[in-house]
Parts: C-alpha cells; structure tokens; sequence
C-alpha cells in the first residue's frame, strides 16, 4: 500500500461556476457548499423550535413537503389561503429569529447575482423526503416584488422545474445539487417553478432527504 501523501488534499475546492437561466436569474453552482455543515446546524436549531409541519392548500390537499420558517415572519398555508403571518400557527409563538449565517449567505447570493441590498426578513425552509414535490407556483405572496428569491439546496438532488409567466408554458428541468444556490427576480421574478418529485436517495449531511431554504423579502 503507498504511502505517499495525497498533494491535493488541502486544496480548496473549485470555485463556483453560474449558469444563467433567464435575464434576471442565475444559479449559483456549489455556492453554499462549504457552509453547508453550518447552514444544516442552524437549520437543526430552527427546527428544534418550530418542528416540520406538512400544511393544507386551500383546497384541503395535504402538502408532501414537510415546512417551517424562521424570520419576522413564516409563510403559511391553510384553508384560508397563503399568506406570511408573525407567529407560528402550531405554537402561537414568533418565528424562531433567523440564523445570521443563513441571512448572510443570502445577501452574499443576491449580491453576486447582481440584486445588491437583499434583505431578506422570511426564510422557508422545506423538507423533501423522497416523492415529496412542489407543483408549479408563482412566488406572489410578498408585498416586495422587486426584491429577488435566493434558494439554497441542501441534501439530495432534485429537478427544478422552470417554467414562463404562464402556468402552461414550457418547463426547463434543471438539476439541483448539494449546495446550489438560485437567484431570481427582476423581469423573472414572477416565473412559474416547481419541483419535480425527489427520488430516493441518502446523502452524508441529511440523509435520506432534500433540504431547501427560500429566502424572501416579504415586507
């Protein structure tokens, strides 16, 4: 067996290449990679305080993904609509503060995908076992539409489904990896996009599923 020491193994990692996806939308390849340890640690804590929870649509339909928030304010969904509220429904208490890591990595996103001075005061962050996905949807519940959406995965791949300013127009699929980072908004910001359902999987930092953390800025 050689013993000879590995050169290459205090390297950094590559840096980051962007694919841009529209004018107003670029994704971030392995932006949120060497933080994603932390980001899942802080991820933990939030959770720790505001459990997962699989919400209602206004139609009745159980949601397959599991969600919690964490900010001055949580998105959810119940029979009465979507909306942001202040204070968690399952514990009638504020939303656990949102992680300064987290906050910064999205500034630093929005920044680099040239959305300077995102202030993000909302961060979703949904739970993808496999199977799980999100239909086709329009982020339009934020008062700030000029604001972008930074989304970070985490975990097991998945397929984004990008999609036009109709429900109907055509999707491009695009893989998600472990420590992606996705910005859009200005003439994208109101794009149809989804996922497709998680297939099974296990992965080193969450095993046997898909993290995702939307950051918004609702107010």
């Amino acid at each position: 067996m050689s013993t000879t020491p590995d050169l290459f193994a205090d390297l950094p990692p590559p840096p980051p290449s962007t694919e841009r996806l529209g004018p107003g939308t670029l994704l971030l390849r392995g932006f949120a990679l060497e933080q994603a340890p932390a980001l899942l640690a802080a991820v933990r804590q939030v959770i720790d305080q505001a459990p997962w929870r699989q919400m209602l649509t206004p139609g009745g339909q159980t949601m397959s993904v599991a969600m919690s928030s964490c900010g001055s304010l949580g998105w959810i969904s119940d029979r009465r609509g979507y909306r942001y509220v202040a204070t968690d429904p399952a514990s009638g208490q504020p939303w656990p503060p949102m992680p300064a890591l987290l906050r910064d990595l999205a500034r630093e996103a929005a920044s680099t995908a040239d959305y300077p001075g995102f202030a993000p005061d909302a961060c979703l962050i949904n739970r993808y076992a496999p199977g799980a996905r999100m239909s086709l949807h329009q982020d339009r519940d934020e008062r700030d539409l000029a604001a972008p959406i930074v989304s970070v995965s985490l975990g097991l791949p998945a397929r984004f489904l990008w999609g036009g300013m109709g429900r109907s127009d055509p999707t491009l699929k695009v893989p998600l990896l472990h420590g992606d980072v996705l910005v859009w908004g200005g003439p994208d910001r109101l794009r149809f996009h989804g996922v497709q359902a998680v297939p099974a999987g296990e992965h080193p930092l969450t095993g046997t599923c898909r993290i995702n953390l939307t950051f918004r800025q609702s107010g």
